[in-house]
């Protein structure tokens, strides 16, 4: 039952990357997996901190992917 909970996390994750429709930058990559790796250990606080920090790199101008609606 834990392993299907963790695919889950990670199919979670690949549309997520691919819902926007154009390439996530490296920044956004890295975080977007980071969270789903922590969904799939059960580490919660890991997972908002990677989400917190997605929506900030996401609201700078360093950011290439387009925001999400």
């Amino acid at each position: 039952m834990n392993h299907d909970r963790q695919d889950h996390h990670f199919v979670g994750a690949d549309r997520l990357m691919r819902a926007s429709g154009a390439p996530l930058c490296d920044p956004c990559r890295h975080l977007t997996l980071a969270e789903a790796e922590a969904n799939a250990e059960f580490d919660w606080s890991k997972a908002t901190d990677c989400r917190v920090l997605l929506k900030r790199h996401q609201a700078t101008a360093e950011c290439s992917a387009p925001e999400p609606e």
